[in-house]
């Protein structure tokens, strides 16, 4: 293909210049499957044969969503949150997952996402599983069955997901870890808040995550309030502990809402920790900040920009869709860098913010290189796994929902034809409560 633009950030090849936007114009000669070269728009080295102009229009490699949750997706007609508050969500959530969540279930949900999150461009994910009680051996085995069925489409990575309080329980941490060593992919983790027993809890934690070999994913600190601040306390953790493993923390919204000099010092800690954040957007905007005929007063995102300049690694991902956490969403990896972009203001702040969904995510999810054959980025020998636009610059990609958009699974279009919510209508007949149709 010639005349194609990518954002340079995530072009593994020499000799490129940048504009403004940090897009660079290349010619990509695909063999086989795989890119063969990526050279300068123009240069007479390229191999002969058949070639589709590109016309200056954007090309990304496929995408990597390092947070979602599967198991949760598309239970809104059944189970809407009543306030659109993060309580009403948490409890909305657990009033289905105990009515609802058979594996007949679960495993239809989290079909119809994968199979969204695929027609979008999607090319590794990590879900969260909640993991209590009989769930525990419900979900694991459904996500284990869809790994292998989806296995050459998307790679699928999970992680369990429980509240810290649930760590002090030595029957409990036996069995998630047994789940995870069973269907899973050497990650574990939880829910963190300012709990009396929150060290205690997180030394359990570490210590699992250190004796099995784990590497840790947590959910921390999606509040507004600035006495919550377990992310110092999981950096301290982390220290004590000399944790090798890779860490990635989501949403950290609290974060942004402390005094200057907290901020810093939480920053430098979770460098030093060598934690990655992992910032929710969309989700994060629509829970937090919200009171009863108020409007927001802030955007409810993590200090992502001040995480970034510090030297931590930084990402942005999908979340929740069309469950009582967020009410929208399509696992859409280009909805999420637009919204993100407008959210979190990334423009006017560096050429580079594709990294998020892409070079990033990659590499927490040990992904990148020969392991992950370059996912996340285009680079000779790596697989033509590609999202060809229209848009020629940032604006235009932005503008526009890319409805548009091409999806090339080893050089080989797919199709894109997202799948119809009128599938899960079936499911939507489980009532569980009120509002539900």
């Amino acid at each position: 293909m010639t005349r194609a633009r990518a954002p340079l950030c995530l072009v593994e090849a020499g000799g490129l210049a940048a504009d403004r936007d940090g897009l660079t114009l290349v010619d990509i000669a695909v063999e086989a499957g795989r890119i063969a070269s990526i050279l300068p728009a123009g240069t007479e080295a390229m191999p002969r044969g058949p070639a589709f102009d590109c016309d200056g229009g954007i090309v990304l490699p496929r995408l990597v969503d390092c947070h979602v949750h599967l198991d949760k997706g598309h239970i809104w007609p059944r189970r809407p949150n009543p306030d659109g508050s993060f309580m009403g969500a948490l409890n909305s959530v657990m009033a289905d997952r105990e009515a609802n969540w058979s594996a007949g279930d679960v495993r239809a949900r989290m079909d119809f996402g994968l199979r969204c999150a695929f027609a979008h461009g999607t090319a590794a994910l990590r879900t969260h599983i909640d993991s209590l009680g009989k769930q525990i051996g419900i979900s694991w085995p459904v996500l284990a069955e869809l790994r292998a069925e989806w296995a050459g489409r998307i790679a699928i990575q999970a992680s369990p997901l429980f509240g810290i309080q649930f760590a002090l329980d030595e029957g409990h941490v036996r069995d998630v870890v047994a789940a995870v060593k069973a269907h899973g992919d050497r990650l574990f983790g939880c829910v963190t808040y300012m709990i009396p027993e929150l060290d205690a809890a997180l030394d359990i934690v570490f210590r699992t995550a250190i004796e099995n070999g784990f590497d840790l994913d947590l959910h921390v600190d999606e509040t507004n309030d600035p006495a919550a601040r377990s992310l110092e306390h999981i950096a301290d953790a982390a220290i004590r502990h000399r944790f090798a493993g890779k860490i990635l923390a989501g949403h950290c919204c609290s974060l942004a809402l402390q005094e200057p000099e907290v901020e810093a010092r939480i920053i430098a800690k979770v460098l030093e920790a060598g934690i990655a954040v992992v910032s929710l957007p969309m989700c994060n905007m629509y829970l937090q900040d919200r009171a009863p005929g108020r409007t927001p007063r802030w955007r409810g995102v993590t200090a992502l920009h001040e995480l970034k300049a510090a030297g931590v690694p930084v990402m942005i991902a999908s979340d929740n869709t069309r469950d009582p956490f967020y009410a929208y969403g399509d696992l859409d990896l280009i909805e999420v860098l637009r919204e993100g972009t407008r959210i979190l203001q990334l423009d006017h702040s560096g050429t580079d913010w594709a990294n998020a969904v892409a070079r990033m995510p990659a590499a927490i999810m040990g992904l990148e290189g020969k392991a992950g054959e370059g996912l996340g980025v285009l680079t000779a020998g790596g697989p033509a796994d590609l999202i060809l636009t229209r848009a020629r610059d940032w604006t235009e990609l932005f503008a526009r929902p890319q409805a548009d958009r091409s999806v090339l699974v080893g050089g080989r279009a797919i199709d894109s034809t997202l799948p119809d919510h009128r599938e899960l209508d079936h499911l939507a007949g489980m009532r569980s409560g009120p509002g539900a149709p």
